[in-house]
C-alpha cells in the first residue's frame, strides 16, 4: 500500500483517519453501513441471527514490543485476537472496530504498516473495518514518549441458539483441539533472543504461530451442531481448559501422548510445558459427545482428540493428565494471567 508523505511522524487526527479510510477501501459490506465517516456504524445481521461481541486490548510492553515485533505482525495479531473469539463461538464476523492510541513522535510508517497487517487479515476473511477511534497517548515523562495501545471490538453473527458456549460440556464427552500447541511460545522465545532475525517478516506466512496466528473461523462455523462446548486457546491449554471445566462444572482427563506438539516447540528443552502453558496458540479447544462424528480434518485444519470429560470429584483438581507411563498427574493453570 502507498505510504503517507504528510509527515515523518503520526499526522494530525483528521489526516490519520483519512489515511485509515483510504487503506480500508476494500471494507464494504451490505451488513455494515455507513461505517467509517459517521458517529456510528449501523450493523444489519441476517434474519434469524444473534449478535456476538468481543473486545481485546493490544498493549505495548504487554502483548508486543516495538523493538521486537514488525508493525504488520502487531496489526495482524490485534485483529486475530478478536476473530479467534468469534471462531470460538462458531460465529461469522459482521464487522470490526479499531481504536488506536499513539504517541505523538511515533514515525508515520508505524501505524501505516500496522494497518497493512490488520487489513490484510481482514481482507482474507472479508471482515469490514466499520469504525473506531484515535487518540494521542500521554507521555510517560519528558524523556519517555507514550506507549501504543490498540483496542479491537469484533462483532459477529450466528443463527439463533447455535452459539457454542464454554458451559456445554458433559461427562463422557471427548476433548479435541485444532492444529498444534506450543508453537507460539516457542517462536516468542526465539524472537526475544534474536529480534533482527524476524524484522523482515512483514507478511503473514504459515509456520509463524506467534507473529501471524490464523484464527480458526471456518472450523468454528463447521463445528456448529457437532461440538457442545468450545473456547479458544489464547491463555494456554491448561488455563483455558480450566475455564471450560469451571463453566461446565466438569473435570477433564488429558492424554499426554495425544497432545499435538508444534514443530517449533518440539525442538525446545520442554515441549510439554510449552504445549500446556505456552499460550497464544489461538487454536480451538472443544468437547463433543462420544457418538459425534468428528472428522480428522476440518476446513484444512487437523483435529486431535486429546482427552475425556468426567464428573468432578471432591479434593481432586479439575484437570488430570495420563502420562506416557500410565500415571495420572494433576495439571494446574500455568498460562497467562494479568495482575499476577
Amino acid at each position: 500500500m502507498a505510504r503517507s508523505t504528510l509527515s515523518r511522524t503520526v499526522p494530525g487526527e483528521l489526516a490519520l483517519i483519512a489515511a485509515i479510510r483510504r487503506q480500508a477501501t476494500f471494507a464494504r459490506s451490505s451488513e455494515v453501513r455507513p461505517g467509517i465517516g459517521d458517529d456510528c456504524a449501523v450493523l444489519r445481521p441476517k434474519p434469524g441471527h444473534e449478535v456476538c461481541v468481543t473486545t481485546d486490548f493490544t498493549l505495548e510492553r504487554v502483548h508486543f514490543r516495538r523493538e521486537w515485533h514488525p508493525p504488520e505482525s502487531v496489526g495482524h495479531r490485534c485483529l486475530a485476537r478478536g476473530l479467534s473469539d468469534l471462531a470460538a463461538m462458531g460465529a461469522e464476523p459482521l464487522g470490526v472496530f479499531l481504536s488506536l492510541a499513539l504517541p505523538a513522535r511515533l514515525p508515520a510508517a508505524w501505524p501505516e504498516r500496522f494497518l497493512d497487517g490488520f487489513l490484510a487479515l481482514a481482507g482474507n476473511h472479508r471482515v469490514p473495518l466499520a469504525g473506531g477511534d484515535t487518540a494521542q497517548s500521554p507521555s510517560i515523562s519528558k524523556q519517555h514518549e507514550g506507549l501504543i495501545a490498540a483496542d479491537i471490538v469484533a462483532v459477529g453473527q450466528i443463527p439463533r441458539g447455535k452459539a457454542l458456549l464454554r458451559s456445554g460440556a458433559r461427562p463422557g464427552d471427548l476433548i479435541y483441539v485444532t492444529g498444534a500447541l506450543g508453537g507460539a511460545a516457542a517462536e516468542l522465545a526465539a524472537l526475544a533472543k534474536n529480534p533482527r532475525k524476524f524484522s523482515k517478516l512483514t507478511d503473514a506466512v504459515p509456520g509463524h504461530p506467534h507473529l501471524y496466528p490464523e484464527p480458526r473461523l471456518a472450523v468454528g462455523r463447521r463445528l456448529r451442531g457437532l461440538a457442545n462446548a468450545m473456547i479458544d486457546v489464547s491463555d494456554s491449554l491448561s488455563t483455558d481448559l480450566t475455564h471450560l471445566c469451571e463453566e461446565s462444572r466438569v473435570s477433564a482427563l488429558l492424554e499426554q501422548a495425544a497432545l499435538p506438539i508444534h514443530p517449533l516447540a518440539a525442538g525446545s528443552d520442554d515441549p510439554l510445558t510449552l504445549a500446556l502453558n505456552g499460550g497464544e496458540d489461538y487454536e480451538l479447544l472443544f468437547t463433543a459427545p462420544a457418538a459425534a462424528r468428528i472428522p480428522h480434518v476440518l476446513a484444512g485444519v487437523p483435529i486431535h482428540r486429546i482427552g475425556t470429560v468426567a464428573r468432578p470429584k471432591r479434593r481432586q483438581p479439575p484437570i488430570l493428565m495420563k502420562t506416557r507411563d500410565g500415571r495420572r498427574v494433576p495439571i494446574t493453570p500455568g498460562g497467562w494471567e494479568h495482575f499476577q
